[in-house]
């Protein structure tokens, strides 16, 4: 099968071909950091990680774009509201954003750029759409610069709405001397006490919607592959995008990938709701792993509606895969990823990046796995361990990784392994001795300290309790 995705924008699924052989060029809406991330923001970058991570394990040079909107009305509310500076605000929120990132091993992008970097881009689109008379300044000397939509047939393409059936846009306060109550902000004229930046047509700062064009031509060009976010981007933000970027002649984005939304009692995570769940939080609950593993598991267009119980089983999902791989490498050795993924996994990888039927292929590995090494065969095991090690390394999820297994934590594991085997052995001892109570009292003991003890027949094993 062939390389295929569902694109936005003709609302079907079509095989993929890459403008240029052997590279795909990929830009995500990042961050639009008011706010440190909750899940909801994370799973975007989650689902879109393991699409860079199928690219590149097919051979594609991929080049990575996903960019930080650190200028924003929401970040000048917050700093209003906290009295401190609007990129005070940013910064730190940023830097929660990329702990966030790191922490569910979502590879470094490419480029990570942020919008205030890229106002000279800007105004060179704003130019660009004022001479072909897509958008035009205000009137009124408030400095706003306006997209012009009803001067662009194909407004509305990407959402597939029709213009007289829009509301107007909510990006400024009233319509400021607007052809059309639907025209979107371009760039925003100053107002006292906030950030602004010089231009042709006044002071001010730049429309959301402005910057990511910008961004994106600036490092992927005027015609690039993926154009990714999530679902409830596509309109206005993705047809603004869209329009104010062909309207200037840019071919833009080819293919348009939505990832679905995390919501939660069937409403959409939001700060605003209240019921956000931040990044920090959760890794208490569960490791950082098996929360990548809940929120990678779905198909990236489905909706997850999150609940403790579901996080649950994911968690012992990825517990069952990571224990199998655990006993092969001690049985077998230390077991290397297979250099290809099996064939039933990249099938359903390719078609459309369909992880919940590749993880189906995962676990029936596992299945097979454990059976080897029940019936003595740990050659198969080990056959089988590295072709999972290969699937989950595309899902990011690989437990024998440097990412899960590495750095500061193994030395920890290593004091500690180390520490349990002294108990193991005098727990041995005493059941040499038949003093089955002094057996089960160090069991108990290790158990209460969060150690549980199995039993096998090389001798016993341990591991931490999770819960």
């Amino acid at each position: 099968m062939s390389l295929r995705f569902y694109d936005t924008r003709a609302r079907t699924v079509r095989d993929f071909t890459p403008l240029n052989e052997g590279c795909v060029s990929l830009y995500l809406c990042g961050a639009t950091v008011q706010a440190p991330p909750h899940i909801g923001h994370i799973r975007s970058g989650v689902n879109f990680d393991i699409l860079r991570r199928w690219l590149t394990h097919k051979g594609y040079s991929v080049t990575f774009c996903r960019n930080v909107t650190d200028i924003d009305d929401k970040i000048i509310n917050v700093a209003k509201a906290e009295d401190v500076a609007w990129w005070a605000v940013s910064e730190r929120n940023q830097r929660a954003f990329t702990r966030a990132y790191d922490i569910l091993g979502c590879l470094p992008p490419t480029v990570e750029p942020r919008a205030t970097g890229h106002v000279p881009e800007m105004v060179a689109l704003m130019r660009r759409l004022i001479e072909r008379g897509h958008a035009y300044a205000a009137g009124d000397g408030s400095g706003d610069v306006y997209f012009d939509v009803r001067s662009f047939p194909d407004y509305g393409v990407l959402s597939n709405q029709r213009i007289d059936q829009m509301r107007g846009a909510a990006d400024t306060d009233g319509d400021r001397d607007k052809r059309d109550p639907r025209d979107f902000a371009l760039w925003k004229g100053a107002r006292p006490g906030e950030p602004s930046w010089e231009t042709p047509w006044g002071p001010g700062r730049p429309g959301w919607h402005l910057e990511c064009s910008a961004m994106a031509t600036r490092y992927l060009g005027a015609a690039f592959d993926i154009h990714g976010g999530g679902l409830d981007l596509v309109f206005p933000h993705h047809e603004n995008e869209m329009a104010q970027s062909n309207a200037a002649g840019d071919d833009f984005a080819r293919y348009w990938l939505h990832n679905g939304l995390l919501t939660m009692g069937g409403e959409k995570m939001s700060k605003s709701l209240g019921n956000s769940l931040l990044i920090p939080e959760m890794v208490r609950r569960v490791r950082p792993v098996e929360l990548r593993y809940y929120l990678g598991q779905a198909h990236y267009r489905s909706v997850i509606d999150y609940s403790e119980e579901a996080l649950r089983e994911a968690a012992a999902a990825y517990q069952r895969i990571e224990g199998f791989l655990t006993r092969t490498v001690e049985v077998a050795g230390p077991v290397e990823p297979a250099d290809r993924v099996p064939a039933e996994f990249a099938s359903a990888l390719d078609d459309d990046l369909g992880v919940s039927q590749g993880l189906a292929v995962v676990h029936g590995h596992v299945r097979e796995g454990n059976s080897a090494l029940a019936e003595g065969g740990k050659e198969r095991a080990a056959e089988l361990a590295a072709q999972l090690r290969a699937m989950l390394d595309v899902l990011g999820v690989d437990p024998l990784s440097a990412q899960w297994s590495g750095g500061e934590a193994t030395g920890l594991r290593d004091v500690v392994d180390a520490l349990v085997s002294v108990a193991l052995e005098q727990r041995q001892a005493a059941r040499a001795r038949k003093d089955y109570a002094a057996a089960d009292e160090i069991r108990d003991r290790l158990g209460a300290a969060g150690i549980m003890v199995e039993d096998t027949p090389r001798g016993p094993r341990w591991e931490l309790k999770r819960d």
